[in-house]
């Protein structure tokens, strides 16, 4: 089971505006392990970030000026993410995004390159309604360090909606439901399969001779023979 943690910063909020992506990461995920292997790119946008938008993640035009365009990294993420479920922490901003990038490029988009989206956010809100379901209360609430996240940063965001996702489907028994019904289900088959005993009930010169012996053993053990009925073991 492949899956790739995916989390991008932009230059606002809105792709219809113009706003663009200037960072892109994905962290790979196999079998609910991470692998070590990850993409991570800046991009210049060849525009200006809204005030506010920096403020969240502290990227700057001038930073970006030496950077790639997105259409430079294209290629490279969507072989990357091939195949592969996307896990993405509010799904529809950055899927919209990366769509819109894709769209300039004439390019397919994301769900002809990806195995679906599972959005974090709406799982979070489903387990815990009426809370605050951001990375950080999602972080607190699950005991996940993340001191380290003074600013947004797509690659950082991804590790920690690594353990988020992890923590979020840690209660998912659906497996082992599933072995158990099998497993009653198995027993009971074999129940049912299971012949009757046959009862034989002992002769009259069985019980006597049986007497016999519990009279010697009660003798020999002086009067503690344990199958002589009204004894107990103590």
């Amino acid at each position: 089971m492949r899956q790739i943690i995916l989390d991008t910063e932009t230059t606002g909020l809105d792709p219809s505006q113009g706003h663009r992506i200037i960072e892109v990461a994905a962290v790979e995920m196999i079998n609910r392990r991470l692998t070590g292997n990850h993409l991570h790119r800046y991009v210049n946008p060849d525009r200006d970030i809204d005030a506010g938008a920096m403020q969240v993640h502290g990227i700057t035009p001038e930073f970006l000026q030496d950077k790639p365009r997105f259409s430079s990294v294209a290629q490279e993420f969507v072989d990357f993410i091939r195949g592969a479920e996307l896990i993405i922490h509010n799904a529809p901003f950055d899927v919209g995004f990366l769509n819109m990038e894709l769209r300039l490029l004439e390019m397919p988009l994301l769900d002809n390159w990806c195995d679906g989206v599972t959005d974090t956010l709406s799982m979070a809100k489903a387990l815990h309604p009426g809370q605050r379901n951001n990375l950080d209360a999602l972080c607190k609430r699950y005991g996940i360090d993340n001191t380290a996240r003074t600013l947004h940063g797509a690659l950082l965001d991804c590790e920690l909606l690594a353990a988020v996702y992890l923590a979020l489907t840690r209660g998912q028994e659906s497996l082992s439901i599933g072995l158990e019904v099998r497993s009653t289900e198995a027993d009971q088959t074999a129940a049912r399969a299971r012949p009757r005993p046959i009862v034989l009930a002992a002769t009259s010169d069985e019980l006597a001779a049986h007497a016999r012996v519990l009279e010697a053993i009660t003798g020999e053990s002086k009067g503690t023979c344990l199958w002589v009925e009204g004894r107990e073991a103590v």
